[in-house]
């Protein structure tokens, strides 16, 4: 089995293999925490094919594979076709997350949301914006050109993962968004939550009681947007968690991938036909039509609104808290073992 440890990193130096046998040919890489891009990966994908040989003097493998969290994916098929891999996936983020926010139900952290007065109407944390992830930058330049910035908004001035100024990395979005530059000039960088500064990775645990608290839903920007594949993390499961409603911009269909594991989405109280959109930049205008839609309602609109989404807010923090969720994710990984088991004894 080859892995990467510690878990997010995907260089050549974290590559780590367990297995002596010098006599063993099939290999297993367990990719399943990072979404796969092939222009990034493909030193590692190649050290994992040389060392194999090198383990098995040169010989190869009989049986070889992929496990990864990203369901539907042309990347996955393209990184398969390349190097004969077999895919396998489960939903590893699901169980990352119910790891990473177990016990905050049994906390006073976060208020009962029948107990909220909300005067917001999203919170949108933001600490990546550049390289894979600029469709961060693509989702705040409609928050900044539309007014939308008495929110709950982080953005930093400079992107701490690819260290580029802010104001550089809009510049690949000018053909698309030709205003883009002038937008983000226009606004005070950084954007930081009171208390909160240098934008701190808050990937295993729950944050920002009190802005999730003061707003009607939660804006997940997450990690992948664009392609076409299925591939959501632990930030999805934050506002599961915390409580409160949610707008997820991901890939096409991500609302409908989360709700095939049980979850409910808010369909019955804004627009989710973003969801369907292929068109990757389309999708993000149809959520900043809905966030705007939202932000013009008043307080007492807000609050109304929010109040009538508590059976499914309700519905999904059982879901994820009393072990349904779970139970689905134990079916998936058992049924992926044993396909494994199958393939490889073939």
């Amino acid at each position: 089995m080859f892995f990467c440890d510690p878990p997010g990193r995907t260089d050549v130096d974290a590559l780590f293999n367990h297995g002596e046998d010098k006599e063993e040919s099939n290999y297993i890489f367990l990719h399943d925490q990072e979404p796969i891009h092939l222009d990034i990966h493909q030193p590692l994908f190649d050290e994992i094919v040389v060392r194999n040989l090198d383990l098995n003097n040169k010989t190869g493998a009989t049986h070889k594979a992929i496990i990864t969290s990203e369901l539907d994916s042309e990347y996955v098929e393209q990184v398969c076709s390349h190097y004969g891999w077999t895919p396998y996936y489960y939903f590893f983020h699901g169980w990352a997350s119910l790891d990473w926010y177990r016990g905050y139900d049994k906390t006073f952290l976060i208020t009962d949301p029948a107990q909220r007065t909300v005067t917001q109407t999203f919170i949108a944390p933001n600490r990546i914006v550049a390289g894979k992830r600029q469709h961060r930058l693509a989702m705040l330049y409609y928050i900044f050109k539309h007014s939308m910035t008495n929110n709950w908004i982080s953005c930093p001035e400079v992107c701490p993962a690819e260290n580029i100024s802010v104001h550089d990395a809009v510049k690949s979005l000018k053909d698309t968004y030709p205003d883009i530059a002038d937008v983000f000039a226009a606004q005070q960088l950084p954007r930081d939550f009171p208390g909160e500064t240098d934008h701190p990775m808050h990937s295993c645990w729950l944050s920002l009681f009190e802005q999730v608290e003061d707003s009607l839903l939660y804006l997940v920007t997450e990690t992948v947007a664009t392609g076409s594949r299925l591939h959501l993390t632990e930030k999805t499961f934050k506002p599961i968690a915390h409580g409160i409603p949610f707008v997820i911009v991901g890939t096409c269909g991500s609302l409908k991938y989360l709700r095939s594991y049980g979850f409910q989405t808010f369909g019955d109280f804004w627009d989710e036909s973003y969801d369907d959109e292929v068109d990757d930049e389309k999708r993000i205008e149809k959520i900043a039509h809905v966030l705007k839609k939202l932000n013009n309602l008043d307080t007492e609109s807000k609050n109304n609104l929010f109040h009538r989404t508590h059976d499914v807010v309700a519905h999904n923090w059982n879901h994820f808290y009393n072990g349904g969720f779970e139970k689905i994710l134990w079916q998936e990984l058992t049924a992926m073992l044993d396909a494994i088991q199958r393939d490889f004894n073939t």
